[in-house]
């Protein structure tokens, strides 16, 4: 039993909850659901014994938080680009043709303990982890977090809106100059701010290098935007038609990614080149 955090309750004014007012106390679980689910998963003590839900804390007593139980995770030895690593979270560039993360061997999420280091901090988690996602055959910019209290203000701030994530795409058809996108995506209201880079005709027909931000995060917006209005991804299969012979793959990278660090306030920007096989169509 490793204990992370320890914490000697004060003197309090009024009767309280533990799972209400244990939020406070700890720094790598932040949030109320979170304690709850650490209550559920026996990992909170108060004097000493396994905590409930329905306990109340008062003056001096201990409440403690316990490291969960840590599954060996099978490590996908897949080299990849590490562009920045630090002891709370790191920014690397993901290859297309493998899935972030999910019930497979081969994904980013378990080639990660191959590429990173592991955290010294005391809320490292067991394994790092992608805060975001990108699709299987999406090449790109990927956000991980090291620590638990990291992890959450990263989830935060693109709840917030205030992690910029920039996508180039190919796509059929010749792209006004600028459009935002606005409709919903499986029900949910949905914007994507585009903005066209360059117009060419390739065989006879119209193509545009186009970048888009994505101001919602819903799962295949970017592709479900632009297919709907008339302008599907070269090499979407799934939204629009295959790429032309001897093209493989989806024409979509994630090259740009702004944020602010959560433990330094450090402006963090990230910069990618187009894909090689962009130029080459």
């Amino acid at each position: 039993m490793i204990v992370l955090e320890t914490h000697i309750v004060p003197a309090i004014e009024e009767k309280i909850r533990l799972q209400e007012y244990a939020p406070s106390i700890f720094r790598s679980i932040t949030t109320k659901s979170g304690i709850k689910k650490a209550i559920k998963r026996q990992e909170i003590l108060l004097e000493g014994r396994i905590a409930k839900t329905s306990d109340y804390v008062s003056k001096d007593q201990k409440i403690e938080l316990l490291q969960g139980e840590v599954r060996v995770k099978k490590v996908f030895k897949l080299q990849l680009e590490v562009l920045f690593e630090d002891d709370f979270l790191a920014v690397i560039h993901k290859p297309a043709g493998f899935p972030t993360s999910g019930n497979y061997f081969k994904t980013i999420e378990n080639s990660l303990p191959y590429n990173l280091l592991p955290s010294v901090e005391m809320d490292a988690l067991p394994y790092p982890a992608p805060v975001h996602r990108l699709d299987n055959p999406t090449s790109g910019l990927l956000l991980v977090a090291k620590t638990r209290l990291v992890q959450i203000q990263l989830h935060l701030n693109f709840e917030k809106k205030k992690i910029e994530k920039r996508y180039v795409a190919l796509v059929h058809g010749k792209m006004p100059e600028t459009v935002n996108y606005v409709q919903e995506v499986k029900g949910k209201p949905s914007l994507s701010e585009v903005q066209k880079l360059k117009h060419f005709r390739r065989k006879e027909e119209d193509f545009s290098l186009v970048q888009i931000v994505p101001k919602t995060g819903r799962t295949h917006q970017i592709r479900v935007h632009l297919s709907q209005n008339g302008f599907p991804i070269v090499g979407d299969k799934e939204y629009g038609i295959p790429a032309p012979k001897g093209k493989k793959g989806l024409f979509l990278a994630a090259t740009g990614l702004k944020f602010k660090h959560p433990k330094t306030s450090s402006l963090m920007s990230f910069e990618l080149p187009f894909p090689g096989k962009f130029g080459k169509f």
